[in-house]
């Protein structure tokens, strides 16, 4: 596996703002993610870049055998394609000292090796030396993909229901193992243990005689415990995880799984203590599942990367956690949705990202999957829906179906955003008798579920004036809180330059360090939890909602301690931290939990 040559990598973001971003980042070193839900999407993209790049395509119809994993399949080898290609063109403008190898070296960090030695050639050798050289010495970005374990849908062919390898998540994997990448697949969501013991049907996961793995594992975890079981759970399996990229329970982009009030900073405090014993006690049980399997058995643990992002949005705070925590890639996400040479995203959805403020930005319940999602006020996606709630329609007509999982109402499962699903609920909620009040909220639930699976994709087509009649034109989309502070369109080097300290992009001088931040979100997200729960607190709830307030107190603690050090950055602004952290503090002890308690 190559060396990076950047400290920071695009996370995925949505199912269409990062699906060609290989494409446009790769050739200058930049990993970034594709999302593998939506093979409609995907197919249609395949076609574009097939005929920009004068590629025959060919259709892969949705009649064929195994059509989904078969279209991932084909995309990803022409992404693997196209990049290769576009890397060559940049290595031969080398010769002429040309404009693309130029930005590729300006772009790198200062303390690049790379850069440095270069530097060093120059001065030493000829400076056609120098060139050639680094010719030979640059690597390009990974193209990452995403698998999104809960997005698992059984699929059908007429009633027939097909077995669980044509289940959606199973049929991505299997198009990511067959692809020509030599790459990484981030599982997020949690666990699938089926998806997990499907994996091992794949040659390129386990190392071959030169004890190098061709298709990669990375997890998307929320904190170590979660890390270590899922890690050693893969490790008995014989597969090894190369990566734990710990994100934001709330300070990020998409969906938004919280945590029991655990902070990022202690969190990646516990694996910075811990990566030595994670990577040696994986290593244990995969050897011994490798000889069992007859596989070759390395002599050495394979590479283990810690990764860390959400709401990260200033050079101190990239080098901080590198520096304090030693990750080894830093996710720049919500920012680059600025910066349309990187990402897919039409005029209208700049423009309302551009101009957002926090009170824009906020986490919402219209995920058909109910998880709270973090959405911005105005986007085209929720308007759609509040006509069609104004027409007395609710509910999207879900023509790609990839969040079908409900089988409350029906045998094959359909998604809670679907006209159908909202048509059967509204029925029962009528049949309830309930109070105006009680209806009217319970209504409102209801009908607040938006169709993402199909929002979350349109600005890919949008952009690339593609034919969205299958789709409609509304956009959903999923900043974090962090875009509140950046606010305007920018190129891609000139993001690149901010996150290495180089020039500053920031809007505002007033944001909010991102622990400090996320510590804030945990507290309105408690108060949230107190209030939805002020007429139905059981003891057990109320024995939860404390013990999620005392590790948030944990947090401030440690937090003190760390930014009390002498040599914390003071650009970082310590001192507003500080009046933070007591803010914050005084505002969590006195919260009235107890008052919510029912009486004995």
């Amino acid at each position: 596996m190559a060396t990076a040559q950047h400290t920071f990598h695009i996370p995925v973001m949505g199912i269409g703002y990062t699906i060609d971003s290989p494409a446009r980042v790769a050739m200058y070193g930049i990993t970034s993610v594709i999302s593998l839900v939506d093979d409609i999407l995907i197919e249609k993209m395949r076609e574009y870049h097939s005929k920009k790049r004068n590629k025959k395509f060919r259709p892969i119809s949705n009649k064929v055998n195994d059509f989904r994993a078969k279209r991932i399949t084909a995309y990803l080898d022409l992404m693997d394609e196209v990049v290769d290609e576009k890397f060559e063109e940049l290595k031969e403008s080398a010769q002429n000292r040309g404009d693309e190898i130029k930005k590729y070296l300006q772009m790198l960090p200062d303390q690049s090796a790379l850069k440095t030695k270069f530097s060093e050639l120059t001065e030493e050798y000829d400076i056609g030396k120098a060139w050639n050289w680094l010719k030979d010495h640059i690597t390009p970005g990974k193209i990452d993909v995403n698998i999104m374990t809960k997005l698992d849908r059984p699929n059908y062919k007429g009633k027939e229901k097909l077995s669980s390898e044509y289940s959606d998540a199973h049929a991505a994997l299997r198009g990511f193992a067959k692809s020509t990448l030599d790459a990484s697949v981030v599982l997020s969501a949690g666990m699938n243990p089926r998806l997990y013991g499907y994996m091992q049907e794949f040659p390129d996961f386990y190392p071959d005689e030169s004890g190098n793995l061709k298709k990669r594992i990375i997890l998307k975890v929320s904190d170590y415990r979660s890390a270590l079981i899922q890690g050693k759970y893969l490790a008995k399996k014989g597969l090894w995880v190369s990566e734990y990229r710990v994100e934001s329970g709330l300070n990020c982009g998409g969906h938004a799984f919280a945590t029991d009030g655990y902070l990022m900073g202690p969190i990646l405090e516990e694996f910075k203590n811990k990566r030595t014993e994670l990577r040696e006690t994986v290593h244990a049980l995969y050897c011994d599942a490798l000889e069992k399997r007859g596989n070759s058995v390395p002599e050495t643990p394979h590479e283990v990367r810690i990764t860390a992002q959400g709401g990260v949005g200033t050079a101190g705070e990239h080098q901080f956690l590198q520096d304090q925590y030693g990750v080894d890639s830093v996710g720049w996400g919500t920012p680059f949705l600025l910066v349309p040479e990187a990402v897919n995203i039409d005029t209208n959805t700049m423009h309302l990202l551009e101009n957002a403020e926090e009170d824009d930005l906020y986490l919402s319940d219209i995920s058909p999957l109910g998880v709270p999602f973090n959405s911005v006020r105005g986007n085209t996606k929720d308007i759609e829906k509040e006509d069609r709630i104004a027409a007395g329609r609710p509910g999207s007509p879900c023509p790609k179906k990839y969040v079908s999982l409900s089988t409350e109402f029906t045998e094959k499962p359909i998604c809670k955003a679907s006209r159908q699903y909202q048509y059967l609920k509204l029925q029962e909620l009528e049949e309830e008798n309930l109070e105006p009040t009680e209806y009217d909220k319970t209504y409102d639930s209801i009908v607040e579920k938006s169709c993402i699976c199909v929002g979350l994709g349109t600005a890919a087509l949008l952009a690339n004036n593609l034919d969205t009649r299958i789709e409609g034109e509304g956009v959903s989309i999923c900043p974090g809180p962090n875009m509140a502070y950046f606010s305007e369109e920018v190129p891609l080097q000139t993001m690149v330059n901010h996150i290495y300290g180089k020039s500053d992009i920031l809007s505002r001088k007033d944001r909010p360090h991102m622990f400090l931040k996320e510590l804030g979100l945990y507290v309105d997200y408690l108060k949230t939890q107190l209030a939805d729960n002020a007429d139905s607190m059981d003891e057990k709830q109320q024995k939860y909602l404390e013990s999620f307030r005392d590790n948030l107190l944990d947090g401030i603690d440690y937090y003190r301690n760390l930014f009390g050090q002498a040599d914390f950055p003071q650009n970082n602004g310590a001192a507003t931290i500080f009046d933070g952290l007591d803010s914050f503090e005084e505002e969590l002890k006195t919260l009235p939990i107890q008052q919510f308690a029912p009486a004995e």
